[in-house]
């Protein structure tokens, strides 16, 4: 038996052993602070390509690398992450604010919203050619992610906990919504993500405006927070603790100047 083969059936049967004896809901956090990894460096690499905008060729150059390092199956499989911990963060809010504790029938309803987003995410980059209007798409993207965004509000008032949980929650809540409609909604057609003209055109509308600064400062105030959680629980050194806390602000915060200042400007 190969080398890879042992590891594949170890790390299966270790599943097994953390399923039985800690729960599956138990996996399910692991698994949702790892994507949340994940998606913070990609959401900082995300950034930095689209800082380039203002440069049209760098930016053009930027995208025929990405193409050729990152085929379109691997340009789909970063979508695994986005909708897991998309959808894990919808179940932990009901979860924490609503007391609904029927983990394993929630979880099932995540591994199938989960396995069906994949499925439309793919069928539309293999076709790449859909056409949708930006004000209309997220003009009622808005709205939904609006009303959730209320409803947690509502809710967490009756909370003692500190501003900075809630505004975790809260930013969780909006953007439940928000980020797998992104992916979904850069894939329709190659040129809503590659083409600079095309990215231009809609990030200089006015509301499409305020909704990329929602996003920025949401997704980076939500990741610095779930990364310090992780410090939190992991490291005993205090000193160690707060370097890393305050590298993780510098760097949210940094990130964030750029993403907002991009907007604005572009």
């Amino acid at each position: 038996m190969s080398t890879s083969s042992l590891a594949k059936i170890t790390g299966i049967a270790y599943l097994q052993l953390m399923a039985r004896t800690r729960g599956w809901p138990y996996i399910a956090s692991w698994a949702h602070r790892i994507t949340g990894v994940m998606l913070m460096v990609y959401v900082l690499f995300h950034i930095l390509t689209l800082s380039t905008l203002r440069n049209p060729d760098v930016f053009e150059s930027k995208m025929k690398f990405f193409a050729s390092v990152f085929p379109l199956f691997l340009e789909w499989f970063l979508a695994v992450p986005v909708i897991y911990h998309a959808l894990n963060g919808g179940r932990l809010i009901l979860y924490e604010l609503f007391e609904n504790r029927q983990d394993q029938v929630l979880l099932k309803w995540v591994l199938g919203l989960s396995v069906s987003y994949l499925l439309l995410l793919g069928l539309f980059m293999f076709m790449g050619n859909q056409t949708v209007s930006a004000l209309f798409f997220w003009t009622y993207m808005a709205a939904a992610s609006g009303f959730i965004t209320y409803v947690t509000v509502t809710r967490i008032r009756q909370s003692g906990a500190s501003l900075n949980w809630k505004l975790q929650r809260i930013s969780a809540a909006f953007l439940f919504l928000m980020i797998p409609a992104h992916m979904l909604y850069m894939h329709l057609d190659p040129a809503l993500g590659r083409d600079v003209q095309v990215i231009t055109a809609r990030m200089q509308n006015s509301f499409i405006k305020l909704i990329d600064i929602v996003l920025v400062v949401s997704v980076l105030y939500h990741g610095a927070y779930g990364l310090i959680e992780i410090c939190r629980d992991y490291l005993t050194s205090r000193p160690v603790l707060l370097c890393c806390t305050a590298g993780i602000i510098a760097v949210s915060a940094f990130f964030t100047l750029i993403g907002v200042k991009l907007t604005v400007l572009i």
